[in-house]
């Protein structure tokens, strides 16, 4: 005997997106009785949210209205769907259908709790299609997309969904931004000055910087061997040295921590360095496994003093400024992260693979999607950037802005330029012969021995300057020197 087909169960399996065409029509009416209404929910509510094609068109065309300054009612909208067509193939009379709505929401006030539901069940259709897309995706074996990248597109995918609409929480008026100023103030004030920032490590440079600001972009550029890399992990230590140091008392709340997306070295290199900073050790013997007794017993000893430290690498190469945005997002949720460092900018890729896109473009994508980060998650982030090779060709070889590879979008969506040099590298290349300039030469670089610069190049919200810190090229740290920086606007 042929076996029956379970009509309950095909019919369970067939489901209809969730939606409420009384709620649509209503706010709809709403809208149409006091165009005034739809001031009340416009952050929230955008077209798409509505499920039914017509109410769709409906609330683009209110929306058309109020932008021109223009009544919305069902006598100037008729007029408008029939001159633009817009019905013509919905098979409804346009004035007919407009007048019931505003009708039938008559005794209707509460727009926002329509909003709401409206809102919430475009959200629940999105997430329905977004399950739908991914297990799709994991179904078709496509080896050129790894698990990783499908699982980094669908976080990103879940974002933009709860991101669209609902702006309104961005959005603060003078009275609160007033108060919230004069709190920092006062906090500034009981500080007796003192950093409000990250704090850098550096008392120079958290003193013109105020320390690294959340939500601030700032790009550490410099020529290959000035020590980008090494001043950037000495932050990093420095600050989650200082995270560890002033964690919270409340066992509940997390300790904020530092990540360093490291593009071009990877995480043992990293550490290596970290070791070397830390003990003194030259970085070469580290490297080598050339260390004494002694010397292991101290990388030891070091390696348990910094085993707590909240601190984070992440050694995934050639990763898009989209991926780079999800996993800040996740480092931020469960890590509580208080600082990035990416190292560095040019190894990033855009999200637009595969395009017409050409590489200022890209960059712009990636500079203006770290400041997003910084600004969303409301922390520092230092990205680390290459110098164009002009530099070589001059005789001051101190960096400029212009020195910036692709310099219009990093020094545009930057926070803060800083840039390192080190006279003493190029003065050791540049030898003259016996003599007079023999002698003035040696007294400049026994002058410059060890020293560098961080020149402030750029700073939004506060003053330019050069600071000078003490640079160990065997072990690559980087420690404040005594002199005061030479301050200027």
């Amino acid at each position: 005997m042929k076996e029956l087909v379970n009509i309950d169960a095909a019919t369970e399996s067939i489901k209809e997106a969730p939606y409420n065409s009384k709620a649509e029509q209503s706010i709809l009416g709403s809208f149409l009785i006091n165009n005034e209404y739809i001031n009340r929910v416009s952050d929230l509510l955008i077209a798409d949210h509505f499920y039914v094609p017509l109410h769709k068109k409906i609330y683009e065309a209110i929306l058309r209205f109020q932008e021109r300054g223009m009544v919305a009612n069902p006598i100037t909208l008729k007029n408008y769907f029939n001159a633009e067509q817009i019905l013509q193939d919905s098979g409804i009379e346009s004035y007919e259908y407009l007048i019931n709505l505003s009708t039938a929401a008559s005794a209707i006030t509460s727009v926002e709790s329509l909003a709401k539901i409206i809102y919430d069940l475009a959200m629940r259709r999105g997430l329905i299609s977004l399950a739908e897309e991914t297990l799709s995706l994991a179904y078709f074996e496509d080896f050129n997309v790894s698990a990783n990248e499908m699982i980094e597109a669908t976080e990103q995918n879940l974002f933009n969904l709860a991101s669209s609409g609902n702006s309104e929480s961005n959005l603060v008026s003078i009275r609160d931004s007033l108060l919230s100023s004069l709190n920092n103030i006062n906090e500034l004030k009981k500080r007796g000055g003192k950093v409000n920032g990250v704090t850098s490590g550096y008392t120079h440079l958290d003193k013109i910087l105020g320390g690294l600001q959340g939500s601030d972009l700032l790009i550490l550029a410099a020529r290959p061997s000035m020590g980008k890399t090494s001043l950037a992990v000495n932050i990093a230590l420095n600050a989650s040295e200082h995270f560890f140091k002033h964690k919270p008392k409340d066992k509940s709340a997390k300790m904020p921590s530092v990540a360093v997306f490291s593009l071009e070295m990877s995480a043992d290199q990293l550490t290596n360095r970290i070791l070397a900073i830390k003990t003194g050790i030259d970085g070469s013997k580290i490297r080598n496994g050339m260390v004494n007794k002694d010397e292991f017993i101290k990388l030891s000893e070091e390696c348990r003093k910094i085993n707590d430290i909240p601190f984070f690498i992440d050694d995934t190469p050639a990763i898009t400024i989209s991926a780079l945005r999800t996993r800040a997002r996740r480092l931020k949720r469960v890590h509580n992260v208080g600082l990035i460092i990416v190292d560095y900018l040019q190894l990033l890729r855009g999200s637009q693979i595969g395009t017409n896109t050409n590489r200022v473009q890209e960059v712009g994508e990636i500079t203006q999607g770290l400041k997003a980060i910084a600004k969303e998650l409301n922390i520092p982030v230092i990205a680390l950037s290459q110098l164009s090779r002009a530099v070589e060709s001059r005789e001051n070889k101190r960096p400029l802005l212009s020195d910036l590879r692709e310099s219009g979008n990093i020094e545009q969506d930057a926070d803060v330029v800083m840039f390192i040099y080190r006279a003493e590298y190029y003065l050791e290349r540049e030898v003259p012969e016996e003599g007079e300039k023999h002698r003035e030469w040696e007294d400049n670089i026994e002058k410059m021995r060890n020293i560098a610069e961080v020149i402030i190049a750029k700073q939004r919200n506060g003053p330019t300057g050069t600071v000078s810190l003490h640079f160990n090229t065997a072990t690559t740290g980087f420690s404040n020197l005594d002199t005061l920086p030479d301050m200027s606007e």
